[in-house]
Formats: structure tokens, sequence, C-alpha cells
């Protein structure tokens, strides 16, 4: 029997300001481009990333911060699987954008947070190992 590899292709996300968050994206990640986008009856989006992946951002009409607490229901941050989580969090820190939770170093992975300009937390974790038991293992 074949294992199915399975993948997020997309995630669909309505930001403030568009072009702040072509900004966070593209320092965490500068070979994303703009692999399409348009106007939908007044509202701007775009689809960034490469050939296998992207984010899909939406301009909103109405201004709003997110602010996630863990505890209300919704969405509390996207976790994006890297090569290298110090040069992302260097890139991201030096453009301005801020940590929004404790760099977390653990035996077999490193996790970085940072919030977008809308208030969005975004998770950047490097593996250590590439055995699944250790980059699962939860009593680091």
């Amino acid at each position: 029997m074949k294992t199915q590899h399975i993948y997020l292709e997309h995630v669909n996300i309505t930001v403030n300001n568009l072009e702040s968050s072509i900004t966070f994206f593209k320092t965490a990640f500068p070979d994303f481009e703009i692999r399409g986008g348009g106007d939908t009856n007044g509202r701007k989006w775009i689809h960034l990333g490469n050939e296998i992946t992207y984010i899909a951002l939406n301009e909103s009409a109405e201004q709003q911060m997110t602010t996630k607490d863990y505890s209300n229901s919704g969405i509390n941050h996207l976790g994006f699987v890297v090569e290298d989580v110090k040069i992302i969090a260097e890139r991201l820190l030096t453009a301005g954008f801020k940590r929004d939770y404790p760099k977390q170093i653990e035996n077999y992975r490193i996790r970085d947070y940072f919030a977008d300009t809308d208030g969005n937390q975004y998770e950047f974790v490097q593996y250590l190992s590439d055995k699944i038991s250790e980059r699962n293992y939860y009593d680091a």
C-alpha cells in the first residue's frame, strides 16, 4: 500500500495592507514570487509563493487587528519548516518585525515565532534530525 504524501498547498489570509504582508513574507522567504493577482469587486488579492506552495493574500476593506491569545476559536499560527531558522529570524528582525513568542531551542528542533503587521503569528521551525520519532518528540 502506497503512502500518500500530503502537504498544504496554500492558505488564504485577509490582511489590512497587502504591501506590508508581501514585505513580511518576502523577507522570510526571498524566493517567493507573486504568482498571480488581481482585483475582485474592489478587493485586491495576490498569490505569493513558489511552484509548490503559496499564500493567498486578500486586502480587507475594513482595518482590524488580529489578537490571538489561544483561548478563542480560530487559527493561532501557521508553521513553516525551514532550513535555517536563524537566517529567517535575522532577516525579519532587521526588517523591523517583532518576535512575539520566545525562541524555543529543543533537542531536535528550533522554533521561532514572529507576527506580521496585522498581528498574525507565524512559526518557523528548523528540524535538527531527519528521524521522524525525534522530530515529533515532545519531552524536550
